[in-house]
């Protein structure tokens, strides 16, 4: 496994996941078109659910949510338990 390509890849997908949240949530206070629960469940999926994660608590946002408050925790625990016995196998 080529760790600087996924560490760059975790990164930027991280970043992206906290910005679709912040984005989400000023344009629910602005009352503006939203990004879908679906996108934002997925940019989490795809990597980004520390940086999802970080931003539900920073803008308080779909923390009232189980789907985001139980689910983006378990996908860390499977994302990232999964990179730590990749790594050490």
């Amino acid at each position: 496994m080529n760790t600087g390509a996924v560490f760059i890849y975790l990164t930027v997908m991280n970043v992206l996941g906290f910005v679709i949240f912040g984005y989400d949530k000023r344009c629910a206070v602005r009352r503006r078109w939203r990004v879908s629960e679906k996108t934002l469940l997925c940019a989490a999926l795809l990597g980004g659910s520390i940086g999802a994660y970080i931003g539900m608590q920073v803008f308080r946002h779909k923390t009232r949510h189980w789907k985001f408050r139980a689910g983006i925790p378990v996908m860390i625990l499977i994302q990232y338990g999964f990179i730590i016995l990749k790594w050490f196998s």
